[in-house]
């Protein structure tokens, strides 16, 4: 029923070989984007039919495993390049896909004349490969390929301008911090592998047996090693602390590349990672709380560092590493559907977002070169004034930042008020629910003001660009503008299918779609809950629960407050702040100077032992004893060579001398 799976990944390889072998010559940019493009699309429509098949089938036969050939067979040791079709891989399917072609139509215009067109497109289409393998692959390595995949992929992307220092430097940074993430995941993989194996004669790494064998594993120990393993891949991926740093510095890319990174492909991965071995995380409280931790400290940490960026993308991208660790909230609370949910809104108005920052950037650039200006086109102080300029992307900038701060009717509120009502009432953490709760509703407040802080520098105001340059502001073209309006949309409309139970209620007895949906994937988890509960799940009334949900709403709009008292109504204010509490302004603006620490504790401390090895051990020890030896040899030669001569009279001689000496010692003995 589900042979065609293939397919979904195949399409964009074929656009990567396509563009990759013959794109130079091709040369015209509207058949190279056009052939990226319609590969993603193809995908797309693979994708719909394959989650209409799967909804046609009742709820307990929705899986499938559909094997394409025998990859690796060794012993007890096998693998396919086989794809998993069920309700979890469907969702991501239809987000890196529906989104991904989004990106790839929108970078037609944003990446019109930029030299190696040919080279981008083919970095996007194997991107896209990637991640459709890494979310489709039935079993840990082929899943472990598409996660590589990405890694390598973000690293041509975000490097993509390599003639710049600072973009080759974010690309190698990218790679080296998300290897590190990758050696937890071969760790977790390995040692899951051979636990299975050695104790029960399980030699799987296959997720349906895997899951089916659970029942074998233990509650703690060799679990929660395995596990937090897998979690250091995850935080390395999906930029969590304290691997994040390589997030935000992947802003050196293209902006189309922000948003691919971003919403729909690689940062995710842990995300999807986490919820598809569900039932190794659930036999783990120790992982699951240190999993909740990292999500709500990630979740705050990053908002606090984003309310004081002016680069327009560097404030989304710490927006990005904040909206994570919700997710990872989500996942340590046990609340996998909600997680799952969240990151698909996230995926509808964080693209919007970074596809909205592009436009203003594309403009501003185009205004700024025209005047012959050398300003920055991504610093919001240069900004202002451009809501009348570009009315079609503010228009669909606000409605994408409304649901990310979490306003009541936007997608953004559905699944963030779920996620922090799990963190509040789930039976894991006992009181540690109520601090993990307040991080995350101080969070959403610094969102909501970070966000519209964004918006108001951005289009409201008077302009304060060049003024030789203002004439030149425009709306971007509708190739641009077309996938900003489809992603508003969905950024509005996109919650509706997991409303929470309490307003479903509410509203009629609507039921959680989303959360039914995802059922069969996350049953052996709540089997084993029901089984296995360690602790007294917490059960607040209605009452608790509409109040949380309002003093959410409540600490949004405060946030939203703040942000417009102090960047429309009184523009002094910032400044004053600053003026007042400048060691604080420094200290955010600077990152919490988290990169001069860890160069200071990790980076430079590797490169002087590495200049040691270098040029003490292998230049001096190393070497030194090399060319000594070689020097002494030489020596030795340059005597002997001596007896060597290639000349008769010194053979006589020799001849001669050697005779005198054994006569002489015969004689005078």
């Amino acid at each position: 029923m589900f042979d065609n799976v293939w397919l979904i990944p195949l399409f964009p390889l074929i656009g990567f070989l396509i563009n990759g072998l013959f794109g130079k010559k091709i040369k015209n940019e509207t058949v190279i984007g056009g052939i990226g493009a319609f590969a993603v699309l193809c995908s797309f429509v693979v994708s719909c039919m394959t989650i209409l098949r799967l909804l046609s089938l009742p709820i307990e036969e929705r899986l499938a495993e559909v094997k394409v050939f025998t990859w690796i067979t060794s012993g007890n040791f096998n693998a396919d390049i086989a794809f998993l079709v069920d309700p979890l891989s469907c969702v991501m399917i239809m987000v890196v896909t529906g989104v991904g072609f989004l990106i790839h139509l929108y970078s037609i215009g944003y990446m019109h004349g930029e030299e190696g067109f040919y080279r981008f497109f083919a970095y996007l289409n194997l991107f896209m490969f990637s991640m459709l393998l890494l979310v489709l692959g039935n079993n840990l390595l082929l899943m472990f390929v598409g996660w590589e995949g990405v890694g390598l992929c973000s690293y041509l992307l975000i490097g993509y301008y390599f003639h710049k220092k600072s973009a080759g430097d974010a690309g190698k940074k990218a790679f080296v911090m998300n290897r590190v993430g990758d050696f937890g995941f071969l760790l977790g993989g390995f040692a899951l592998f051979w636990y299975l194996g050695a104790s029960h004669n399980v030699w799987t790494i296959q997720f349906t047996e895997i899951a089916k064998n659970s029942h074998l594993l233990p509650t703690g120990g060799i679990v929660t090693v395995i596990t937090l393993c897998f979690f250091l891949g995850a935080t390395g991926k999906s930029a969590q602390i304290p691997l994040y740093t390589w997030l935000p510095d992947a802003m050196e890319g293209p902006t189309p590349v922000s948003a691919l990174i971003h919403a729909a492909t690689m940062v995710t991965a842990g995300v999807y990672m986490i919820a598809r071995m569900n039932f190794l995380f659930i036999r783990s409280p120790e992982t699951l709380m240190v999993v909740a931790v990292i999500g709500a400290c990630t979740a705050l940490f990053a908002a606090t560092i984003g309310t004081a960026q002016y680069d327009i993308k560097r404030v989304l991208a710490y927006s990005t590493v904040s909206q994570l660790g919700y997710m990872f909230l989500a996942m340590g609370a046990g609340a996998f559907a909600a997680g799952i949910f969240h990151l698909m809104t996230h995926a509808f108005f964080k693209a919007c977002l970074f596809l909205g920052s592009g436009a203003v950037i594309h403009s501003m650039h185009e205004a700024l070169h025209h005047a012959h200006s050398h300003d920055d086109p991504q610093d919001m102080r240069n900004m202002g004034g451009l809501k009348s300029k570009m009315p079609l992307t503010f228009m669909t900038f606000l409605l994408a930042t409304i649901a990310i701060a979490g306003i009541p009717g936007f997608s953004g509120f559905f699944s963030k008020d779920e996620i922090l009502w799990q963190a509040f009432s789930n039976q894991h953490h006992g009181s540690l629910n109520y601090l993990l709760w307040g991080m995350g509703a101080i969070a959403a407040g610094l969102t909501a003001f970070y966000m519209f802080r964004l918006v108001f520098m951005t289009f409201y105001g008077e302009s304060r660009i060049t003024p030789k340059a203002k004439d030149h502001l425009h709306e971007s073209p509708m190739i641009i503008v077309f996938p900003l309006l489809v992603l508003a949309a969905l950024s509005v409309i996109g919650g509706y299918i997991g409303m929470p139970k309490i307003i479903g209620d509410a509203l009629g007895g609507i039921p959680n779609y989303f959360e039914h949906y995802l059922e069969p994937v996350f049953r052996y988890s709540e089997e084993y809950l029901s089984q296995h509960s360690q602790h007294t799940a917490l059960h607040p009334s209605h009452a608790v629960e509409w109040g949380l949900m309002g003093l959410s709403v409540l600490i949004a709009l405060a946030g939203i407050t703040v942000a417009f008292t102090m960047y429309v109504k009184n523009r002094e204010l910032p400044s004053r702040f600053t003026a007042t509490f400048p060691a604080l302004h420094r200290a955010v603006y600077n990152k919490w100077y988290i990169d001069e620490l860890y160069d200071f504790a990790i980076v430079n401390p590797v490169k002087a032992a590495g200049r040691f090895l270098w040029k003490g051990f292998d230049v001096v020890i190393v070497d030194g004893a090399v060319n000594g030896v070689a020097n002494i040899v030489m020596a030795f030669a340059g005597v002997i060579r001596y007896l060597q001569s290639g000349f008769i009279y010194n053979y006589a001689w020799t001849m001669a001398f050697g005779v005198v000496v054994i006569l002489g010692y015969y004689l005078f003995k």
